[in-house]
């Protein structure tokens, strides 16, 4: 196989960069939110710390986003996005916005009942999700209180969901990217915002994170008008439910809500599980997920988004050959990106966790647990990542049925690796448990799309992953040889001051980068001057 950038400038019909340039935007844009995710996370860990307040606020924000990604980003927003965009092709706009609206009017509806009736039993749920809460004297009120604040953000976040599932679709992916920014800054300035008002600090973020979805509803509106698309609800569920489209639509989402909701509910069974071993434990498990977040939501999430208006538009038009194509390119890009990603990640958890939490109320220990559970996250990073790139091609075939079917398998295999190692292992077994499981899932995804002649992980692209990965393995042992290095010359480097061991690390990522770009260029994996070039619309020489 040629490298990944050797060929983008031949034209075959379908634009070999046109995904590429989709994902830079989308994983730019979400680069910049997962940085101004650490700022909040930083802010959180020096008010919150990670005992028992911080547990209660970390079940408080888990949960609607639990519901969100059941509901919004994954079950509603892949069937929806495959129809609007076969519409836009079949129908025109005018069509595709009426859909759009109807389908809109439909999520407010449900989800809005959906959202008083768990307000209600918000106690019990709390109660459900957390039962190692139960040991510790108002806890459970506590979260109870904070989820009540916090879960109107479900009906809000999903809004939000469609805004961007119709952008995307026009090829608009920068301000939908940019919304967690929203999130990420308001949480941020309602530590200091709302003082004069709520006295304690984890009131004050739980205000600010329902306040944020509404600044992410008029934020895509704004941009969903300068597309001149304008959303009207409609308020007659038994009429709307008539319609076709959206009966197609439901008919799709209903098994997808456990089919693309698996992360997350694997993500929920470890809170449950982590909660019996000990407080502290979730927030470990919280801060940990956190960094793997920032290359699997950059990278990953980019390729989900940017694949599926993408294949369903080529398999729309019976394209097959540019549908491979384009699967082919998504895999390599989630290679390239996410292996030396969980790579480094793993030499440098410990100076990680360190740089970026461990002030405040968060100290040595929490530390040490976090990184410990970093670790066995980042193992399955880039197993997560190909899942992402893969998954949007049954949703782009409107098949929504099939990842249910894996999910169930997923769901039990994370059950069963998280009650055999959580006893020897605590929390560390749970986050192993999820990275077996995700091995389990890309497993299926590669096996089902092979047994239906969809795609298949061919001879070429395991020879350019491996490539990759022997690429990323001489970077992780120049990171390594590099954090050895320092502690030999100064005892503990982490000891150091703050901006000295910042700019001591910025040193250490700037090698490691410059390692990896040397030998994918010996191994004929990538060229840097073509990809900038290419990215930028300017061509490049060829390695």
């Amino acid at each position: 196989m040629p490298h990944v950038f050797a060929t983008i400038q031949n034209n075959d019909g379908f634009d070999k960069m046109s995904l590429f340039r989709s994902i830079a935007t989308f994983g730019g844009w979400t680069l910049i939110s997962r940085i101004t995710g650490f700022f909040r996370d930083m802010v959180m860990a020096n008010y919150l710390g990670a005992g028992m307040v911080a547990d209660a606020f970390f079940v408080a924000f888990k949960l609607p986003n639990l519901f969100r990604s059941l509901f919004a980003e994954g079950a509603f927003t892949g069937a929806f996005v495959p129809i609007f965009s076969q519409k836009l092709v079949a129908g025109g706009k005018t069509q595709a916005v009426k859909f759009a609206a109807a389908a809109i009017s439909v999520l407010v509806l449900v989800l809005g009942a959906f959202v008083l009736l768990m307000e209600w039993v918000m106690p019990w749920l709390v109660m459900l999700l957390a039962p190692g809460f139960a040991g510790d004297a108002g806890k459970i009120e506590l979260a109870a209180f904070l989820s009540r604040i916090t879960f109107p953000f479900l009906l809000l976040v999903s809004v939000v969901s469609f805004q961007s599932g119709i952008l995307n679709s026009f090829g608009k992916f920068a301000a939908p990217a940019a919304t967690p920014v929203i999130l990420n800054l308001m949480m941020i300035a309602s530590v200091w915002l709302f003082m004069p008002f709520i006295n304690s600090p984890v009131y004050r973020i739980a205000v600010g994170v329902t306040l944020a979805g509404v600044m992410e509803v008029v934020w895509l509106n704004f941009f969903l008008r300068r597309e001149n698309v304008k959303i009207s609800l409609q308020y007659n569920l038994p009429r709307l439910l008539k319609d076709a489209d959206i009966r197609t639509l439901f008919k799709r989402v209903a098994p997808g809500v456990l089919g693309a909701g698996v992360y997350q509910i694997n993500m929920m069974v470890d809170t449950i599980l982590v909660s019996l071993v000990g407080t502290g434990a979730i927030s470990w498990l919280y801060y940990a997920n956190r960094l793997q977040q920032l290359p699997l939501g950059v990278v990953g999430a980019a390729i989900g988004v940017a694949l599926l208006p993408i294949l369903s538009r080529q398999l729309k038009e019976r394209d097959d050959e540019a549908a491979r194509e384009t699967q082919n390119k998504a895999v390599e890009y989630g290679a390239l990106l996410s292996i030396p990603a969980a790579v480094a990640i793993i030499v440098l958890a410990h100076p990680i966790v360190n740089i970026l939490f461990e002030r405040g109320r968060f100290g040595a220990l929490e530390t040490a647990m976090t990184a410990q559970a970093v670790i066995a996250y980042s193992v399955s990073l880039p197993v997560y990542v190909m899942v992402k790139a893969l998954t949007p091609n049954f949703f782009a075939r409107g098949d929504t049925r099939t990842p249910v079917k894996y999910s169930i398998v997923v769901f039990a295999a994370n059950l069963i690796f998280s009650l055999l190692l959580m006893k020897p292992f605590g929390h560390v077994g749970i986050a192993a448990a999820t990275s077996l499981a995700a091995f389990v899932s890309c497993g299926q995804y590669i096996y089902g799309l092979k047994k239906r002649g969809f795609w298949l992980f061919s001879r070429g692209l395991a020879a350019y992953v491996a490539k990759v990965f022997f690429c990323s393995l001489i970077m992780g042992g120049v990171l390594a040889a590099g954090d050895y290095a320092l502690d030999l010359a100064s005892g503990n480097w982490l000891e150091l001051s703050f901006r000295l061991k910042l700019f001591l690390f910025a040193g250490l990522c700037f090698f490691g980068v410059v390692t990896f770009c040397i030998m994918t260029k010996i191994m004929k994996v990538m060229d840097v001057t073509v990809l900038i070039g290419s990215l930028f619309g300017r061509k490049g020489s060829h390695a």
